[in-house]
């Protein structure tokens, strides 16, 4: 077994136009000040990293290493969660997600795609320069307006959608393999990936592509009312990162799972700092260590009631309290009798 490693933290929610949040050496001092080792890293904001310099240069690779290394942190991966949104996008959402884009490519749906596909690309080859093992993204979304069957899905277009998925993503993931670097899907609602059933239906479709691999987030699948629990057993393999967010479900007889257009305040189910939704950790992280889980344990924060600086400074020494330091021998073997084949076989009478 392995100690997972933390606390890390995942900078998307906390950049800022002010110090210390402005800029990759100051918002590392603050991450490190909190008791974090490693900081996750968003990768459309030039501040922070310049994601195709880091997949051409490995120098400027080492820079932005450097940086992180100075203020006592490592990197422990890299994210493109709204670039792979725009791999695959129901037309529905073009202007909704139009945003996740640079400007000069709004309003371009296929042009927006091929950039989207070239930051994935990317974002292996900045691994790779990085000397990381592992990166995270959205699958995209082509039936999400369908969740629910009514209006009745037309026969096929499930397949269809999913053959598509497939063919946009497999060319990805060979890029990945490439470069030695798992693509870990975030398990999430609004995308076409948002449950057990739909990752394997993926699954089956890129051909069981061994880069296609998953982050765990337990907060997704308290407000589906998934067994989060049951989930690790299920997929451990596959799971190479880890997001530790909290969440409630306290549905009413007025709303439940879909939230009745509420604001996040208002739903039944919530995302909550650490320590303050339903989430089991201690189950969680007795399964992952179970499992050998290898990878970092990394805040994410998003919480519709406390403050972020508290969220973070709270979730640092929550992780670290959470993280499972494995055992190197057996509780029994102060009573071990000892033994060899012959005595083996003596005892059993053979």
């Amino acid at each position: 077994m392995t100690t997972i490693k933390g606390p890390a933290i995942f900078i998307a929610q906390f950049i800022g136009d002010t110090a210390p949040f402005n800029s990759l050496e100051s918002i590392c001092q603050w991450a490190a000040g909190l008791g974090y080792k490693g900081v996750q890293l968003p990768t459309l904001d030039a501040r922070f990293i310049d994601l195709q310099k880091a997949a051409e240069s490995k120098t400027y690779a080492d820079e932005i290493k450097g940086i992180v290394n100075a203020a006592g942190l490592e990197i422990t991966e890299l994210s493109t969660h709204l670039q792979g949104q725009l791999v695959a996008v129901n037309p529905v959402y073009d202007t909704l997600f139009d945003g996740f884009a640079p400007e000069h490519l709004r309003g371009n749906p296929a042009e927006r795609q091929k950039w989207a596909v070239q930051q994935l690309k990317y974002a292996a080859q900045a691994s790779k320069n990085l000397g990381l093992n592992a990166s995270v993204t959205f699958s995209g979304a082509l039936l999400w307006p369908m969740v629910y069957p009514w209006p009745q899905r037309p026969a096929g277009i499930v397949e269809t959608a999913f053959e598509e998925l497939a063919k946009r993503w497999t060319p990805i993931l060979d890029v990945y393999e490439e470069n030695g670097i798992d693509l870990c899907y975030e398990i999430h609602p609004g995308e076409d990936l948002h449950d057990g059933i739909t990752y394997e239906m993926f699954l089956d479709h890129v051909k069981g592509h061994k880069r296609a691999n998953l982050l765990y987030d337990p907060s997704h699948f308290v407000l589906q009312c998934l067994d989060y629990l049951e989930y690790i057993d299920l997929y451990h393999e596959r799971i190479k990162m880890f997001h530790v967010k909290d969440a409630e479900f306290n549905p009413t007889g007025r709303q439940g799972v879909y939230g009745g257009y509420q604001n996040w305040v208002d739903r039944a189910g919530r995302f909550r700092s650490l320590g303050d939704g339903q989430v089991d950790f201690k189950s969680i992280f007795s399964k992952l260590t179970q499992y050998d889980f290898k990878g970092w344990a990394v805040l994410e924060w998003e919480c519709a009631l406390k403050h972020p600086e508290d969220g973070a400074r709270e979730g640092a020494q929550f992780i670290k309290d959470h993280i499972i330091r494995v055992t190197e021998r057996a509780f029994d073997d102060f009573a071990a009798s000892g033994s060899d084949d012959a005595f083996n076989r003596k005892t059993l009478g053979i």
